[in-house]
């Protein structure tokens, strides 16, 4: 099982150029956890792309049908205070965003505040750099290491 953020399941929905390596993540270990908000990250992501007309028709159906079906089975790390104090401590020590620390602090909360013992997928670069800081095995399909 490992903690999937949101920049990594887009590619599991549409075809981008992570796609095929994402992909192949998610065939070696298809148990996901995530963060409450993923589900609304991923809409907000896909509406963008509808509406810049960058995917259309069939693709943009199957790609909302595709986040239905992996939502479904999904372990969610529901929205409580011990994420948000997580995520608060994250953002005075880190340079992430808002989401981005709530969705580090969810998955310090699956971690049981042990990450070494799970792996973090992300294709965020700032989240990438702060998981490994935290602790966690970060796997970034499609990028190559610096």
């Amino acid at each position: 099982m490992r903690f999937w953020d949101s920049s990594a399941i887009i590619p599991l929905l549409i075809t981008e150029a992570s796609t095929p390596t994402t992909t192949t993540e998610f065939e070696r270990d298809p148990e996901l956890i995530v963060w409450w908000g993923t589900e609304v990250e991923c809409v907000s992501a896909l509406a963008r792309l509808d509406r810049e007309a960058r995917v259309v028709g069939p693709e943009i159906v199957a790609a909302f049908d595709r986040l239905d079906e992996l939502g479904r089975g999904w372990q969610e790390i529901q929205p409580v205070e011990r994420v948000r104090q997580t995520a608060n401590r994250l953002l005075r020590v880190h340079g992430l965003r808002a989401a981005d620390a709530l969705q580090l602090g969810a998955a310090i909360a699956a971690s049981e505040d042990q990450p070494a013992s799970l792996t973090l997928v992300t294709l965020d670069d700032r989240l990438a750099r702060a998981a490994e800081r935290e602790g966690f095995n970060v796997i970034t399909p499609g990028i190559s290491a610096a």
